[in-house]
């Protein structure tokens, strides 16, 4: 009797244990999920989401746990998730409260996944007699919106300056002539001098020559106080000196095109104390007894006179005067330079052998690849200067005609030539235009955060680089979920319809759909066959809920791009619109 009975206990135990679970069951359909967001979103490459479950008041039982288990499903595949447990004992107030609870979740993202469902299962189970009870499967979020994936891709190829100055320069020759106290005739011995040989010389060279600027000077003592046009005297001397030595070397023409610049100093003291500076013949407090009446009050005639009283005046007189009476010329003649034609002309000569490395500069070599529309052409005149200098800036510039090409077509052969020339670049020197090619490499190979590393240190440069890297650094930001930066970095690049397409897409992201939908318009004015550009502006309409919008842009989308048609028919984006007539009839 005693085995029956217990027989019977147990019995009754488990039937009691099986309808508990049952009615957990029974009461988990009025159990409230929330799938935060929803549809799910793919950022960078995860699917990030929250799951949060409130249970009905009285659906958990003592001694029970309530497991909810997560699935995402897609196609033949699908991904089981970390569940959600309720446990009895941790719930003491379940008969009066619901029991609640969140769990954040991160899945890694592949292209199938964008079609499929998140479903949650519910299950009842005794953990003491091992019985379980589940609840029908239930889809809480459809899908997965790929807007981030939109992104268009960005490469700049950085060329670091060649060194080479192909506008005209203006060498300075400066030859000064010294006269006599009070006088402005060019004496013989000046003319004679090292001086004037020089200046001789230059003029016989017959230089490409544009200005000729004379000044003339005087010394402030008392004789030559008197004559005014004195300083003026001596530079138009040295003018004429020159106009007939270049008569004398028949200029003809030649002279018709230099400018003659003749001026004057006059009562000026800064030609003194300039001099009185560099003069060692008295020491410093003499000096500032000088500079004390030069900077004084008084006329110029006034300061003179108090100079005289000075104990080394005479001395000064004798020594640093002379040095005073001058007309000093510079003259401003065209640096000779080969024309862009015959640069180029022996830049290819080079670069297919048939003429010396020697024959150009570096500069001019590099320069010459400057010259030429042909990335082929490119290629050979940086490879000639890697072998001819080996410097930075000539691997660098290899590696962007590498990244030119690979931008044009196979990706990524060119990709790996342009890396192995850009990685002995960053060996001689790690530049802003080095990084900033690494990271196009980079992101041709995939590698958005290898390229973001790069795009980090890719500051400095030319305006026109800023931009180049600017828009570069925007299509990596979106792609590593960065929107904000992504939004100001696509602000500061070049102006091009793919930039503003990855503005508009940034600032749909970063939730900022009216400034989205003005960049998604400009987009399409710089290029209006850009189907992607009124799909954006479609997305930007949909989640402002202006439905209008929404038909007007995948009109013109698929109209541009009819491929788009299938994307929007599947695009949660548009769910709300999937039923709507006019929709269906815009995607015809």
């Amino acid at each position: 009797m005693k085995k029956l009975f217990y027989a019977i206990a147990f019995f009754g135990v488990l039937t009691f244990s099986g309808c508990a679970l049952n009615q957990m069951v029974k009461l988990a359909q009025d159990q409230n999920l929330t799938v935060t967001p929803n549809p799910l979103e793919v950022h960078a490459d995860t699917v990030s989401f929250e799951v949060s479950a409130n249970l009905p008041v009285k659906m958990l039982k003592k001694g029970k746990v309530y497991t909810l288990n997560t699935f995402y499903k897609y196609g033949d595949s699908e991904s089981a998730l970390e569940p959600m447990q309720f446990k009895a004992e941790d719930y003491p107030n379940a008969d009066s409260q619901q029991p609640k609870t969140s769990k954040n979740y991160a899945m890694a993202y592949s292209p199938a996944m964008k079609t499929g469902s998140l479903e949650v299962q519910g299950v009842a189970s005794d953990p003491k007699n091992g019985k379980s009870k589940e609840s029908a499967r239930m889809a809480v979020a459809p899908g997965v919106i790929t807007t981030s994936k939109l992104v268009q891709p960005v490469y700049y190829a950085a060329y670091a300056d060649h060194g080479y100055n192909n506008k005209e320069e203006l060498i300075p020759t400066k030859v000064d002539f010294f006269f006599d106290q009070g006088r402005s005739t060019l004496k013989f011995s000046e003319q004679t001098s090292k001086r004037g040989k020089k200046l001789n010389a230059f003029i016989a060279a017959k230089n490409a020559t544009k200005t000729v600027t004379i000044t003339g000077t005087h010394s402030p003592e008392g004789a030559e106080r008197i004559n005014t046009k004195l300083a003026k005297d001596r530079a138009v001397a040295i003018e004429n000196y020159y106009k007939r030595q270049m008569k004398k070397y028949d200029y003809k023409g030649l002279a018709d095109s230099i400018q003659f610049i003749a001026k004057d100093i006059v009562r000026d003291w800064k030609p003194f104390k300039d001099s009185l500076a560099l003069y060692n013949g008295i020491d410093s407090e003499a000096k500032s007894a000088y500079l004390d009446i030069v900077n004084g009050a008084g006329t110029f005639e006034e300061k003179e006179d108090q100079l005289h009283k000075l104990p080394t005046y005479k001395k000064v007189l004798k020594e640093l005067y002379p040095k005073l009476r001058v007309a000093k010329t510079e003259i401003l003649n065209v640096k000779e330079k080969k024309t862009d034609a015959e640069i180029s002309v022996l830049a290819k000569q080079i670069a297919d052998g048939t003429a010396s490395a020697d024959t150009l500069s570096e500069e001019e070599l590099m320069y010459a690849a400057t010259l030429t529309p042909s990335l082929k052409e490119k290629e050979a005149i940086y490879m000639a200067a890697t072998k001819k200098s080996g410097s930075w800036v000539a691997h660098n510039n290899l590696g962007a005609v590498y990244i030119a090409m690979a931008m044009e077509g196979d990706a990524m052969a060119n990709a790996d030539k342009a890396q192995a020339q850009l990685e002995i670049a960053a060996n001689k020197n790690a530049s802003a235009e080095v990084h900033a090619n690494l990271a196009s490499v980079a992101l041709m190979k995939g590698n958005a955060y290898k390229a973001y590393e790069h795009l980090m240190k890719a500051s400095g440069g030319s305006s026109e680089m800023a931009q180049g890297v600017n828009g570069v650094k925007g299509a990596v930001e979106i792609m590593i979920a960065n929107y904000p930066s992504a939004v100001k970095s696509t602000s500061g690049a070049a102006n091009t319809a793919v930039n503003l397409f990855n503005k508009g897409l940034a600032q749909t992201l970063n939730k900022d759909y009216q400034n989205a939908l003005t960049s998604f318009k400009e987009a399409a004015s710089k290029d209006s066959n850009m189907g992607l550009a009124y799909y954006g502006a479609a997305i930007a309409s949909a989640r402002l809920g202006q439905e209008n919008g929404v038909i007007e842009n995948l009109t013109n989308a698929v109209k541009a791009t009819p491929s788009l048609k299938g994307d929007a028919l599947e695009d949660l984006e548009f769910q709300k619109y999937f039923s709507n007539d006019a929709f269906r009839n815009a995607l015809k």
